[in-house]
């Protein structure tokens, strides 16, 4: 599936927790065969781990770990950089590129 979310675009939650709705984040990792993206600090989630012996007889502390779960992409939208209002994504072509732009000011989100 060809996505219009990159690694490291700032976007917003438009639904889901009440809590987590609104809130802007950037994109730490983008998985495509699922769909889904991970927003920093969005969608905590708290793992208890368990002391587990790695190679070279060192082991990973125990403990409480929190993390960021992955979110589906059709709960977030892409924040412009140039106008910073959530915004659908288009593609245009520029001297034989493909280039990202945002529908509402036309202004490119790619470098």
């Amino acid at each position: 599936m060809d996505l219009k979310i990159k690694k490291g675009d700032t976007v917003e939650i438009i639904s889901g927790k009440l809590e987590e709705k609104g809130k802007r984040g950037e994109v730490i990792k983008v998985l495509p065969a699922d769909g889904r993206v991970v927003v920093s600090g969005i969608n905590l989630h708290t793992k208890h781990q368990r002391q587990v012996q790695t190679q070279g007889g060192r082991s990973a502390p125990a403990g409480i770990v929190k993390f960021e779960a992955p979110v589906h992409i059709s709960n977030v939208m892409v924040v412009c950089p140039k106008c910073s209002k959530v915004t659908r994504v288009g593609i245009e072509r520029i001297d034989e590129k493909a280039v990202r732009i945002c529908k509402k000011c036309k202004a490119q989100i790619d470098g």
